[in-house]
């Protein structure tokens, strides 16, 4: 199942307006809704708050290009989950030789909302995107969710209750089944960086839960898609 037509989506119009406007003014950006990067064969759903206006709305690729990909990708590299911790190409652009390994990274919200704040209406409109991929990954088993945002999107997107699963950071839910287990992490963003509420080791110890939850399989008998 495909998800690129969602790229083409302008159901939120104040989002629709704002990456018209930033066509007119950065037209070599990609400045569209932001695709998943990953198989949907993928046994692990990274999921974030939405694209950052240098980094994946420019290079089309989530968490890349911005500070919070200096955490993400190199957490993933170290852990098994990615074939090089640096996403960028040389010119800056999404690197082409970079590979997921049986990972899946997606956002809530797929456009870049003014100010990197979508409204909670923006957020429930973008989430039939979250449930129609989460649907479509048959060998799902786990999903962590990056920041509060994120994690309430996917209970929505579960059918689940907010109430019933609060966030934090380093966080394991055991879901209803057949539901995936549900890992939690404060965001990997600049913000919460440069204040010391997230820690590069803190960050990578919830890789470490991530990796003895998901045994390492041989490449081979990961499917491609």
């Amino acid at each position: 199942m495909s998800f690129e037509r969602d790229i083409e989506c302008v159901a939120c119009p104040r989002l629709a307006a704002h990456l018209a406007d930033l066509r007119q003014r950065a037209p070599d950006w990609h400045n569209r809704p932001v695709p998943a990067f990953g198989a949907l064969s993928a046994r692990l759903l990274v999921v974030g708050l939405g694209p950052g206006e240098k980094g994946a709305n420019r290079t089309g690729r989530p968490f890349t290009g911005d500070v919070a990909g200096e955490l993400l990708y190199p957490a993933l590299y170290r852990f098994g989950f990615a074939s090089a911790a640096e996403p960028l190409d040389a010119d800056k652009s999404a690197n082409p030789r970079m590979r997921l390994i049986d990972v899946r990274i997606t956002n809530a919200v797929r456009c870049l909302p003014p100010a990197n704040k979508p409204t909670p209406a923006e957020i429930r409109a973008c989430n039939a995107h979250l449930r129609r991929e989460i649907a479509a990954m048959p060998r799902l088993a786990a999903i962590l969710t990056l920041g509060g945002v994120a994690h309430r999107a996917v209970l929505r997107a579960l059918c689940l209750k907010p109430a019933q699963y609060p966030f934090g950071h380093h966080l394991r839910y055991s879901l209803p089944p057949p539901l995936p287990a549900l890992f939690t992490s404060y965001h990997c963003s600049g913000y919460n960086w440069r204040t010391g509420r997230l820690s590069r080791e803190g960050f990578e110890d919830v890789f470490a839960s991530l990796r003895k939850e998901l045994s390492p399989v041989p490449e081979e008998s990961i499917p491609a898609r």
